[in-house]
């Protein structure tokens, strides 16, 4: 019969809580923002879809975002679209 095991028994594990850096957010406060994240992505990925489906390329600058043909030519000549301006355009091109 083998004895009985003790919690010293075995390979030491240390469990501790990691904090936050110095001057940055409490894990709690980003959750919300990271759902948001995921969220915008995963539209990004499907208006990307459905532009190739049109022959059309979904680009993205620092001023927003530009649906660009086969011959490079930008669509409605905006580069400052918002997601839901190009899901709108995407559907008027339909």
């Amino acid at each position: 019969m083998s004895p009985e095991r003790r919690a010293e028994d075995g390979i030491p594990r240390a469990r501790r809580v990691v904090s936050a850096p110095p001057g940055g957010t409490s894990k709690e406060e980003r959750w919300p923002g990271a759902n948001e994240e995921k969220a915008e992505k995963l539209l990004v990925k499907s208006l990307k879809r459905q532009a190739g489906a049109q022959g059309l390329q979904l680009r993205h600058s620092a001023y927003g975002y530009a649906l660009v043909d086969t011959a490079h030519k930008r669509v409605e000549d905006r580069s400052d679209l918002t997601l839901r301006e190009v899901e709108s355009l995407l559907e008027r091109v339909t």
